[in-house]
């Protein structure tokens, strides 16, 4: 009895998650996709969504964020793109153009009240306690009554520390 082996070669390709694999389950258990498709009309015949858009500018936020809008589809280029972000899509769908015209979108429907919606998604998901809140100290106002000064000020030159 003969044995023989036969050779076979599978050709196998491989492609990086990265931490974006991570982040990318983040964003679908949100369902970041899901809320902006609901905010952004389908346009017939498109292959990448405008959640599906979002989503890779999310993740290319993550590492690549220095370079020109039309270099978007290089970043995915080495990446599991069908994994992250569907199927059927490839770096090549991610250019400038549909990029654009999401953004646009986006802008038109006031972006404060998606973020909102994606919020409030998290809050739901993930459990985030709201009982207190937070004030947002990048914008404070202050009210005062101006007080004149009776004598006049007079700007001196030189250096304060020979006064």
């Amino acid at each position: 009895m003969g044995c023989s082996t036969m050779n076979q070669s599978t050709e196998i390709e491989v492609k990086n998650l990265d931490h974006l694999g991570l982040v990318a389950g983040i964003i679908d258990e949100i369902g970041i996709v899901e809320i902006i498709n609901e905010q952004v009309s389908i346009e017939r015949g498109e292959i990448v969504t405008a959640g599906q858009v979002v989503k890779a500018i999310i993740l290319n936020g993550l590492g690549f964020v220095s370079r020109a809008l039309y270099l978007f589809p290089q970043f995915f280029e080495d990446k599991a793109t069908e994994h992250l972000l569907g199927e059927g899509i490839e770096a090549k769908h991610l250019n400038d153009d549909k990029i654009g015209r999401v953004m646009d979108k986006l802008y038109q429907l006031d972006v404060s009240g998606i973020f909102l919606l994606i919020s409030l998604a998290a809050v739901k998901k993930f459990g985030v306690a709201t009982e207190n809140s937070h004030l947002d100290s990048t914008s404070l106002s202050s009210h005062a009554k101006l007080i004149t000064c009776p004598i006049e000020l007079k700007p001196l030159r030189g250096n304060d520390r020979h006064v």
